[in-house]
């Protein structure tokens, strides 16, 4: 069975799969059984890797069972563990002497561990005496399905962004071959120093070489002053490169993508870059530049003598290989590290964020020992990499310090014997010296190229998914969505259905048939968690049906630009967000030249005018992120300033005015008025002072639409619509 490392933290379901799957000889993408396993930022359920499991072709069956109860012909299952977690159960062996049982677990977050049959249960059982098991066997459909070929970013890939900085790369290639040139230049001189100076006591002939050996000395320093400054302007500008193509992919992603991660899982992806750019730089030309180095002395000591050469080789072979060995057992390690730091930049993240809630509650402690936790995990995976490093390490300077004293030796017994001049045993000396430093450097490059590897599979899964916007998507108010062919202008859901994991889930929204007429003012309402927002953020293009088609006129849903629909929709989230910027960029946003008219105008719109005109900068006050430094109301009213400023085709309000009082409501509820007028507006809320005016009310329950009106219909019908109101006037009271 081949182990496959979790990328994320909520990747361990599909990393278990991939691993059963690699048993029975199929290898399967981790994106793919990701996608198919209905992963959220909680995690993946057993029920989202059953249906992964099943729709690549194995019959399951998930039990609570007995340590006992497992036979080698169940082999490999899928594990709950740790309440938390999944792993993969591959072996089970016995110990003849003392009976017990050896557990073999492969966790896609440690790697393969074996556990005694106590500390096995003591991660398994979950009840009594009792844990959760999937156990997967292959069908006929298994052996037939072909695994999606998942595009992998090679090294190649990354070669295009050395291209715009040829020229530079030349310069350093040249400083590069003059730096080689007069490091060969130093054993020469070394020999000659001995032989003909020191040898032949010739003063004279001492001081010019010194003094040659100085100047070239002198001549180094300044070659590595211009080619470390040109390694670090490179090298910024394709970190940024790297990163800002990085963030260009990734705001392209659907939101669905985003569900799924959590913000530490960004920050080490980010962090990643810088590997791929010290490959890149650093590494690459250094390497290079090392090798042709090597490559010179080599000469050099192949005309000295081949038999001091022979024993070099075959020594700095033993201790590469050494080395290489070493690393291919640290790759695997990396994967935990990251996963890890991405842990502890999520709890770093959370403690800062909820700060004021944790003060509210009592939460500092147990969130300071849950950090404490994730240092302790990162402390071991640092503990074990330490342990291999040294073990390569201390073997590398072994086999190097054994080749120096040999090599030293078959120098001296050539000099003792008449063979080789004393010159010529220090100039080995020297070159061997050098010769030790490329080696190092391949060492080196080899580490640096398995780190850029592993970073460019955690890209890879950014880089491979498939863009929001398709070629085919046409803008929203094209030509097909003016047309009116017999059918009332507005947005029509038909049997419309959504589930946000997967078949087995509950259904979020039922068989949703609706007509919202454009130019017209609908409401939605229900209580929490009937909907509402779901149906707000599928109209956003957030979302798509599980079943069922949305339509603008005659326009599907599917085939409309995500941009131009949302260029064209001025919406108002529960959650929306404040920028760390200022008042007019937060309610301009993108726009580059700002339009001060329509903002007076939103702000008047969204009755914060007063409070912006009472501030030192105005408009160019800057505010805190997510909103910080100001009232809940008053970032309710940016955030419908905002909405006003884009003066769009569609309203789409969510709670927008929850957070203010009753004031400043009817205020803003009287200005949106005018503002309506011709748009089509959907509004989603509980108070009965916003929903009343509209031309439609829609009443949700429990995903499925209860009632439809308009606001004295409803009333009259005295059903669901009515308790709402009823419930809210007693409140009132």
């Amino acid at each position: 069975m081949r182990f496959i490392a979790q990328y994320d933290q909520m990747d361990c379901g599909p990393a278990c799969l991939a691993m059963v799957s690699s048993h029975y000889g199929k290898n399967f993408s981790l994106q793919d059984l990701r996608s198919k396993s209905f992963i959220t930022k909680e995690g993946v359920s057993l029920l989202g890797i059953c249906e992964a499991a099943e729709n690549t072709g194995y019959k399951t069956i998930a039990l609570k069972t007995e340590s006992e109860g497992f036979s080698k012909e169940l082999l490999p299952c899928i594990l709950h563990w740790n309440q938390n977690h999944f792993v993969v159960l591959y072996k089970i062996s016995k110990n003849i002497i003392t009976g017990k049982r050896t557990y073999k677990i492969a966790d896609p977050g440690h790697g393969f561990v074996s556990l005694s049959e106590e500390k096995f249960k003591k991660s398994w059982i979950s009840e009594g005496n009792k844990g959760i098991a999937l156990f997967l066997e292959p069908t006929e459909d298994f052996y037939q399905h072909t695994p999606l070929q998942e595009e992998t970013l090679s090294i190649k890939y990354l070669l295009k962004y050395l291209k715009p900085h040829q020229k530079q790369i030349y310069w350093m290639l040249l400083l590069l071959t003059l730096g080689t040139l007069i490091t060969l230049i130093f054993p020469i001189l070394t020999q000659k120093l001995i032989d003909e100076g020191v040898n032949k006591k010739n003063l004279s002939i001492i001081v010019y070489i010194l003094l040659a050996q100085l100047a070239f000395f002198l001549g180094n320093i300044v070659i590595n002053i211009f080619r470390n400054w040109i390694i670090l302007v490179v090298g910024t500008k394709i970190n940024i490169q790297i990163i800002s193509d990085f963030l260009k992919k990734l705001l392209k992603l659907p939101i669905k993508f985003f569900d799924t991660k959590l913000m530490g899982d960004f920050s080490q992806r980010i962090q990643d870059h810088e590997r791929i750019e010290n490959f890149l730089t650093s590494q690459s030309l250094l390497t290079l530049f090392s090798i042709i180095t090597f490559t010179a002395f080599f000469g050099i000591l192949w005309y000295y003598d081949v038999r001091i050469l022979t024993v070099y080789m075959v020594l700095t072979t033993v201790s590469v290989l050494w080395s290489l060995y070493w690393m291919k057992k640290r790759k695997i390690l990396d994967y935990f590290r990251f996963q890890q730091r991405s842990e502890n930049q999520e709890s770093i993240y959370e403690i800062i964020n909820g700060v004021s809630e944790m003060k509210l509650n009592q939460f500092e402690d147990f969130k300071r020992k849950e950090w404490e936790s994730i240092q302790e995990k990162l402390f071991k995976i640092n503990i074990r990499i330490l342990k291999l490093d040294q073990i390569q390490l201390s073997g590398f300077e072994f086999i190097n310090q054994l080749k120096n004293i040999i090599v030293t030796f078959l120098s001296a017994y050539f000099v003792i014997q008449g063979y080789m001049t004393l010159g010529a045993l220090l100039s080995v000396s020297y070159i061997i010296g050098q010769m030790n430093s490329p080696v190092n450097q391949l060492i080196s490059f080899f580490r640096s190229l398995q780190d850029a590897k592993l970073s460019l599979a955690r890209l890879n899964e950014v880089q491979n998914n498939p863009e929001e916007e398709q070629e085919k998507q046409v803008p929203l108010l094209s030509k097909k969505y003016t047309e009116q062919n017999g059918i009332e202008k507005g947005i029509y859901f038909k049997d419309v259905s959504f589930q946000y994991e997967g078949p087995q889930s509950p259904y979020v929204l039922k068989n949703i048939n609706l007509f919202i007429p454009e130019g017209k003012v609908t409401a939605i309402v229900g209580a929490s968690g009937s909907g509402k927002t779901t149906l707000m953020k599928m109209l956003l293009k957030f979302y798509e049906p599980v079943s069922g088609e949305i339509t603008f006129n005659h326009l599907n849903i599917n085939d409309i630009s995500p941009i131009d629909l949302r260029k064209n929709c001025g919406v108002v989230m529960q959650d929306g967000y404040i920028f760390s910027d200022t008042i007019e960029r937060n309610i301009a946003t993108s726009d580059e030249d700002i339009d001060y008219n329509r903002i007076e105008q939103a702000l008047q719109t969204a009755n914060i005018n007063s409070f912006v005109d009472g501030l030192p900068l105005g408009l160019s006050t800057k505010i805190g992120a997510s909103g910080n430094g100001i009232s809940g109301g008053q970032k309710q009213r940016v955030l419908i300033a905002r909405a006003v400023y884009k003066n769009p085709h569609f309203i789409f309000f969510d709670e927008a005015t929850s957070a203010l009082d009753a004031e400043n409501e009817k205020i803003i509820h009287d200005n949106l008025q005018s503002f309506f007028k011709g748009k089509t507006v959907i509004i989603v809320a509980h108070r009965l002072s916003t929903v009343k005016n509209a031309d439609q009310i829609i009443v949700l329950k429990n995903g499925e639409i209860a009632e439809q009106g308009n606001h004295q219909s409803l009333v009259d019908k005295k059903a669901d619509y009515y308790n709402l109101v009823k419930n809210q006037l007693e409140l009132g009271s």
